[in-house]
């Protein structure tokens, strides 16, 4: 409500000091193009890299989250590793009727 009642002197008041400052908005115009261009050619030179380094995090974050699920599995891969070397080393029995 405060707003709408103040509006008006908003208005009247926004319209007379931009006029009034208006040779100086122009004297500033070329730093405010300078800035912009500035702030293109950063964004140009840095996206790619963002997006590399975020592709690269985002990479490291799965391969941690892969090996996070699978820890608690590790013990049984261990015991079928033994089962598997112990029972590829033995021989069977017909091997020993040469």
């Amino acid at each position: 409500m405060v707003w709408l009642l103040t509006l008006p002197f908003r208005i009247f008041f926004g319209l007379l000091f931009g006029l009034l400052l208006l040779p100086f908005t122009l004297l500033f115009l070329p730093f405010l193009l300078l800035r912009a261009v500035v702030k293109l050619t950063l964004l140009l030179v840095l996206a790619p890299i963002i997006a590399i380094v975020t592709v690269g995090a985002l990479l490291l974050a799965a391969f941690a989250l892969f090996f996070v699920l699978l820890l608690p599995l590790l013990p049984f891969a261990l015991v079928a590793l033994v089962i598997w070397a112990i029972v590829r080393s033995s021989r069977p029995a017909y091997a020993l009727r040469n």
